[in-house]
Parts: C-alpha cells; structure tokens; sequence
C-alpha cells in the first residue's frame, strides 16, 4: 500500500477496478481459504483507496467480528476484536440501509465512537469509512477502512468503496456456497464409499445365513426374507456373539431398501447422556460443547434402515421419543423445537429379555410390542453343529477376498475338532479363532492342532487345585481380572451382561478403575479390533 498522506481521488482507468473486482470474485467463489482470498481483495483495493487498515467483520449474532484484515495497523488484537452493535447504532444503520459511509470528525465527538476504541489509538477525526456487505436481504457484515491522516474519504471514494464491498459481499456469498457444497460432495463420496463397502457386507451377510444348513437356521432364514419385504419392526434376540448383526445385514439385502444405507448404533456403547444426540442429532448450542449442528443416525439412515443393537441398554426416559419415532416417523433433534420427519425401517437387537425387563418397568411395554411384532430368535451355535463348518468356510473365503491372501482350507478332522467344542461365545467366539488360526498357521490348510486346546470349562476350573505361586501385586491381580470379566462380557462395560455387572460394580466406576490401570476403554478396544 502506497505510504501516501492524501485521499486518492477516482481512478482514471475504472477499467482496472472492474479487473481487481473481477479476479477476487473468480477467486472467492473456489473452494479454497476464504479468507486468504478475502485479504487479497483488500490489497488489491489499497492499491485505489489509501488505508492504515482493512478489516472485514462479520455478522455473528448481534454483533461483528472481525475475520480478515491487512495494512499497517492490523495485528493480533485487532483480529480477536469484535463490535457490539447494540453500542453502535450508527453501524446498526449503516448495515440494515446497506449505504456506505464516510465518518467526519463531529460523528467521531457526538456520535457513538469508533468501532475501534480501546485497540487502536488512531487521532480524533481521522479517516474512517464502514461499507456494508450484503447481497440483497442477505447481511453478511461490513468492511471497514482507517487511516490516521485526519481527512475525511471524499464522496467519490465513498462511492467506489460501496460497489467494491457489493461485489465483495456477493463473492464472499459464492465462496461459503462453494465451501459448502465442497464439503456435501465429500460427505457424498464417503458416504458412496461406505455404501459399496456396506453392500459387499451384506452380500457376506447373505452367504453366510444361506449356507446354514441345520433346520433351525434354515427356518429363520426364511421367515427372515418373508419379513424383510416389509417395513414391519424386527425384534432379533440371541445370545452374545450368535450373529445378530449379520442377520440384520441379511433382512436389509433381502428388503425393498437394499440400495439404501443400513445404519447401525450400539446403545450399549454410549453414555446415557449420548445415545439421544447420536440418535436424534443436535442444534448448535443445544448443549455444552455443541458448537456445530449435527445430523442424528435417523436422519442419516433416512429412506433406508436403522439397526438398533443392543436395544435393552436405552435409557427408559428415551424410550418415548423412540415409539414415537415407530409410531409416527417424526421426531426432534435435541434443542430444537423443528419437527423432523422420517421413512426409516426399524431392526433392533438384543440378548437381554425385554418383556421381563418390562415385567420390572425397565423397559416400556408398548415400545416392546411395537419392536416385537416380528420377533426372530437365532439359536445359540452350539445347538446346531452342523452350521460350524459352512460358517468357518465361508468366513475364511470372506477373509481370503477382504485380505487378498491365500484362501484357507479346512481338512475334515479339523472341521469335526470345530464341531466338538461348546464354543460359549458363539460365532464371534469361532471367527475370532479362525483368524488366529491364519496367523499363526504354516500352512494354507487348517488341521485340528491349528486351533491350540479346549478352552477348559468353569467346572474343570472350579475343581482344580490351588497351586500356590508368586504373588502378583494387587493391581496386578485387579487388572488380570477386569480383563477376564471383560472377555466373559464380549468387550461391553454397560448393561445387563456387562462387565460391570459381572464383578458387581456401577459402569462407571469400572471405567474409573480401567483408567487407572491403563485399559483402552470400549470404543479404543473397538478401534484396536477393527484395525486388527
């Protein structure tokens, strides 16, 4: 910026501001920093009208903040600095006019003071100009210009900072329109990535429900797809580990949604305090720490289906909002008093019995006969043999394509050692065994030596002999013993089943405990799994 100590009069070649004006515009409306461009146009507009600063502030509620500026006087305090317009009624007016306007030195003695008092020590009277940014009914802020030269901007140079800041208000407009919809276009991308990546899921889902062949898996296959052709609620129950989720997966490749997302939320594994946030989504500044709006698994699963695992952990007080959800297909996000409105197929899951939990006003009947119109029970795996050797197949082949390795085989002697063990932890308990076995393997072929022994049961345990050893340290002792009741629990803190209901502690004080002895918590044992 030129150091000159006079007002600039209009440009002889307005040609050249129509090219600046041009080339921010260019520049605003692309995907890139806003705000670097912003301080570009400023620039480019000293190269006309002399300043000591130029700052855009922008309207935030009642007042204005400053998010750009440039030119000698600009520094840290300025760029933290705001304005209150309920101090400065003359800003107030210049912003809902949308005229720009110079200050002279009698607004600066009888007016409301300079927006910059108390951050710049700029002398009485000095050069200063507000320009108003807005693009029709839409106010976006303003820009300001100062000098210390005490001279007031004259008329022209008024005029010309007026149609500068109308252009650089519609090119602030296209910028944030064009960040946003770069960021929807990212969104959609990752959301089509996790729609193929679902769809192969699914597709595994399938097989491995279809290649079942014991008589019980094969009845509940097909009440699964004479279910899945409706928008009817499906109650699945099981035990930890029989492969609930997998049977969801399958009802949603069966149905008229299959193109649609499948999204899935694990009530268990979020604090009661969440789950509402995580299902209904969030207004900016509905709670502490909510700074930006965000969209609820509904909203997200709109048009598709909802998988509600672990649907016994939710929390009684949340169950209304939930049957009206299944009732009405509407609901509101949390803070909000908009009404938002829903096509969502409902599957829920659970090993907790819900119509005892209801019997002991845990959980609310009429949300259980909604959810249970279409209940399916999947048997525990130890109750059909039959089904261990086409599932370890089929889990090896969904391994072998997932991985690119080698695919495994299993010899029949290997297959009938699978079929001997009692496997208490069901299909999650044989998969998890499985992929061991590929670790540490030789071969491409599984025998029955690649599994290590049986797991003893807890009789065998109970009547062994106490075998007197080292004393390990107490928090040794307790940490080895978190460990087993969280492997007992399939890795869950909360709830019925849980680890904190095995050792008979409240949830959160095990996870107290846990991070004190240094445990990775559910979700970073989840990450740990997922990464394995």
């Amino acid at each position: 910026m030129p150091p000159s100590r006079h007002i600039a009069k209009t440009p002889d070649r307005p040609l050249d501001l129509t090219r600046d004006l041009r080339a921010a515009a260019r520049l605003a409306a692309s995907p890139e920093s806003v705000d670097r461009l912003l301080a570009d146009a400023l620039s480019a507009l000293g190269r006309l009208i002399p300043f000591d600063l130029a700052a855009i502030l922008q309207l935030d509620g009642d007042q204005l903040r400053v998010r750009v500026a440039t030119g000698p006087l600009d520094g840290p305090a300025v760029r933290r600095h705001h304005v209150p317009l309920a101090r400065f009624p003359s800003i107030r007016k210049i912003l809902e006019s949308g005229q720009a306007r110079a200050f002279t030195e009698r607004d600066h003695e009888f007016g409301d003071g300079d927006p910059y008092d108390g951050v710049l020590d700029l002398p009485h009277g000095h050069s200063c100009m507000v320009v108003p940014l807005a693009v029709g009914p839409e106010r976006i802020g303003v820009m300001t210009l100062d000098r210390s030269h005490c001279e007031t901007y004259p008329p022209d140079i008024v005029r010309l900072a007026d149609v500068f800041g109308r252009l650089l208000a519609l090119a602030i407009l296209y910028g944030e329109q064009s960040t946003v919809l770069s960021r929807f276009r990212d969104q959609l991308e990752e959301q089509n990535r996790l729609l193929a990546e679902s769809l192969s899921s699914h597709a595994d889902a399938v097989r491995l429900i279809d290649a079942c062949p014991s008589p019980s898996m094969v009845e509940l296959a097909r009440l699964a797809r004479q279910v899945a052709m409706t928008d009817t609620p499906v109650l699945i129950t099981g035990e930890t580990g029989t492969g609930k989720e997998v049977l969801a997966r399958a009802i949603h490749a069966w149905s008229r949604r299959a193109s649609q997302p499948l999204v899935s939320i694990n009530c268990a594994a979020l604090p009661p305090s969440l789950i509402e946030s995580e299902l209904f989504g969030h207004v900016r500044g509905a709670f502490s720490g909510a700074s930006q709006p965000r969209m609820g698994r509904f909203q997200a699963a709109n048009g598709g289906t909802l998988l509600l695992d672990e649907i016994g952990e939710i929390p009684l007080d949340l169950q209304a909002k939930l049957l009206r959800v299944l009732q009405d297909g509407c609901f509101e996000p949390v803070g909000s008093d908009r009404t938002v409105r829903v096509d969502v197929r409902i599957l829920a899951a659970t090993n907790v019995d819900l119509q005892a939990a209801a019997a002991d006003k845990r959980f609310r009947p009429d949300l259980y006969y909604r959810l249970a119109v279409f209940p399916l029970a999947i048997p525990p795996l130890r109750t059909r043999p039959a089904d261990i050797g086409p599932i370890a197949r089929g889990f090896l082949d969904a391994l072998a394509r997932r991985t690119g390795r080698e695919p495994f085989r299993l010899s029949e002697s290997a297959v009938r050692a699978l079929e001997a063990r009692p496997w208490t932890g069901n299909v999650r308990e044989l998969v998890n065994m499985l992929e061991r076995a590929t670790i540490l393997a030789p071969a491409s072929e599984l025998e029955p030596d690649s599994f290590g022994e049986p797991a003893p049961s807890a009789s065998v345990l109970a009547q062994a002999p106490h075998e007197p050893g080292p004393v390990q340290p107490l928090r040794e002792v307790e940490r080895q013993h978190i460990l087993r009741a969280l492997d007992a629990a399939g890795g869950r803190l909360y709830g019925n089943g849980g680890a904190a209901a095995l050792l008979g502690i409240k949830g959160t004080t095990l996870y107290s405990r846990m991070k004190k002895l240094g445990l990775p918590g559910p979700r970073q044992r989840a990450r740990t799994l997922r990464s394995a």
